[in-house]
């Protein structure tokens, strides 16, 4: 996990890309919890949420700078 420092001094093409990826594992993680009612590890959507506000939060910074 990074920290806001960290993610706000990233580019902001490398953010759009872990945005992407992280939203494509939640959509899987929810897929997975509709079908089978429970999952292996279900912290890991909760952080993937957490994580994903974090990057929308950089950008949004980065948006705010320019």
């Amino acid at each position: 996990m990074s920290t806001m420092n960290e993610l706000i001094n990233q580019p902001e093409e490398e953010l759009r890309i872990n945005l992407e990826q992280l939203s494509r594992e939640i959509y899987e993680l929810k897929s997975e919890l509709s079908v089978s009612r429970k999952l292996d590890k279900p912290h890991e959507l909760k952080e993937k949420k957490k994580s994903r506000a974090r990057i929308l939060t950089a950008l949004n910074k980065q948006k705010a700078k320019k």
